[in-house]
């Protein structure tokens, strides 16, 4: 199992990834805080307001 880091473009996490599967950007960072699971993006305020429109884990906050 391989530590969880976070696409620094759309903020999902994912493990062992080389590439977003929601944005295709390969720069991700470990130094992630708190997380949110998009479940139905199409009737989410949440989804809204961090702008994505797949399920799946989020970042709420990137540093470094």
């Amino acid at each position: 199992m391989g530590k969880e880091k976070a696409c620094r473009s759309c903020r999902m996490v994912v493990e062992d990834e080389a590439q977003c599967p929601n944005c295709g950007s390969s720069n991700f960072t470990t130094f992630w805080r708190g997380y949110v699971i998009i479940v139905d993006p199409e009737n989410s305020e949440i989804a809204k307001k961090m702008g994505t429109t797949k399920p799946g884990k989020y970042a709420l906050r990137l540093s470094r």
